[in-house]
């Protein structure tokens, strides 16, 4: 039991998904995960909308990546109590104290997201792509660049302090925050790489929380999600990270209710539409409001977030600048939600069916030109966009034996480690899942279109074709 001497120098914060969240906070002489949540860096986080396109189809889906990163700090605190133990008989003295590996985790959970732009992904997609960068080299920069000081005060975790001589490194925050590059500058420890496999692997801190908060926020039911059954059978050995047979029907919970995230919010028919629209205008926009590359002039990278661009381009209405004002009229359709196009036709396709002939990894140009090969002749030159929406489940290859960060099954049984259990599991989760949809601006034209489509996408395969969207 804690004694009042156990609490202090810790708080509180109330949450909807975990009830409270505990934080090191106000130890005199020490800095504490408070004052890194209270930087200009992580509070900007709270004007950046977690669903980029989603919270306006979904109204109560308000949340932000600052909350997210909050849930993800804590559910990498509460890991690690779980996985210390294991890790610790792998690399006994190698591994740094518990309250070291505790923090790490919880750091790298809070600044994962750090390096985020306005509309999150779509900024990365749309955007950040012609630095060649992304929100997570982003993030490794801010890291290490701007917050490092304070990380390096840091002498505790929640449960107690570091030890002695132990200074947070971090390099080792940026470090598993990213996908690491095949030639990396700095060796890492091998202790490091496993940890990593918590931030990349087939279910991890991150989509833990965003599948819990996204599905309570935007109201839809995803059914149960175990994670806690999930925590208490994930552990390692010498090869990497393990899950016992117990906690395999949790994965598949937690899969699917990710995979119905996916189809019924992320690629909603209508935040797909939205996305749609913004694409004819963002690049454009951030053209204005971010000319500069954001590893170059990361001071003016701070301000840039959802709430800033919103009041900026409500402002070009009123421009004296002809570009400006046509890319205000057109943010203030979508900001008022006058949607430019309509769903006329949507099929559901995984890899079997790919694997059958259908096309569902072609580019939806491709797509587009196939249907206007089956659209009557009077109806060649219609406006429509064709949309394929990829999700993969599973975001890591399973079958891989060499690459690091793939999930073994420990059988406690048998007390064999092994993969099969895991193959057994996928048969009945969708390897990849495409959401083919086509736009139009009006329906009046919807059987044309949803009939040609029909034709186009079977039109290589053995499937036979049938209406999904009446």
């Amino acid at each position: 039991m804690k004694g009042a001497e156990d609490i202090q120098g810790t708080g509180l914060i109330a949450d909807p998904i975990y009830h409270y969240i505990v934080m090191t906070d106000r130890i005199e002489g020490e800095k504490t995960e408070r004052d890194v949540i209270d930087t200009s860096w992580v509070q900007r986080l709270r004007r950046i909308f977690q669903l980029q396109s989603a919270r306006w189809v979904f109204p109560t889906a308000e949340h932000t990546r600052f909350q997210h990163s909050l849930g993800t700090m804590h559910v990498a605190g509460t890991f690690s109590e779980q996985l210390y133990p294991s890790l610790f008989k792998i690399f006994k003295n190698e591994l740094p104290s518990f309250s070291y590996l505790e923090e790490l985790l919880r750091l790298a959970g809070l600044l994962h997201d750090i390096g985020h732009g306005p509309f999150c992904h779509f900024f990365d997609e749309q955007y950040l792509s012609r630095f060649n960068t992304n929100h997570e080299e982003i993030g490794q920069h801010i890291i290490q660049e701007k917050i490092s000081p304070l990380l390096k005060g840091i002498r505790r975790s929640p449960h107690g302090p570091i030890k002695k001589g132990e200074v947070i490194d971090p390099q080792q925050v940026a470090f598993l925050i990213k996908r690491p590059r095949k030639k990396e500058g700095r060796k890492h420890p091998r202790w490091l790489n496993f940890l990593q496999q918590l931030f990349r692997g087939i279910f991890t801190f991150d989509n833990i929380d965003y599948v819990l908060r996204d599905a309570y926020m935007t109201g839809v039911s995803i059914g149960p999600v175990d994670w806690r059954r999930l925590l208490h059978y994930t552990s390692f050995c010498k090869e990497g990270l393990i899950l016992d047979k117990r906690g395999v029907d949790a994965l598949a919970m937690f899969l699917n209710a990710r995979l119905y995230l996916y189809s019924n919010v992320y690629y909603h028919r209508t935040t797909r539409s939205i996305d749609l629209q913004l694409q004819e205008i963002f690049k454009e926009t951030m053209e204005i409001l971010c000319p500069f590359h954001p590893l170059e002039e990361i001071d003016q990278y701070l301000p840039l977030t959802d709430w800033f661009v919103m009041e900026k381009v409500l402002e070009w209405e009123r421009s004296s600048s002809p570009r400006e004002r046509q890319l205000g009229e057109k943010w203030a359709e979508v900001l008022s939600r006058k949607l430019k196009w309509s769903s006329a036709f949507e099929e559901k396709l995984t890899l079997r069916e790919m694997e059958m002939g259908r096309p569902i990894f072609l580019k939806p140009e491709e797509v587009k030109q196939r249907i206007k090969t089956f659209l009557p002749k009077h109806l060649k030159e219609l406006e429509f966009h064709v949309d394929m929406a990829h999700h993969d489940p599973r975001p890591l290859n399973p079958w891989h034996e060499s690459e690091e960060g793939t999930l073994l099954i420990f059988d406690p049984g048998s007390k064999r480690i092994s993969r099969e259990p895991l193959r057994r599991l996928f048969q009945y989760i969708p390897a990849k899942v495409a959401i083919c949809r086509v736009y139009a601006p009006t329906h009046r034209f919807d059987q044309e279109l949803g009939r040609a489509a029909r034709h186009a996408i079977a039109s290589e395969g053995s499937l036979e074709s049938f209406v999904t969207n009446v």
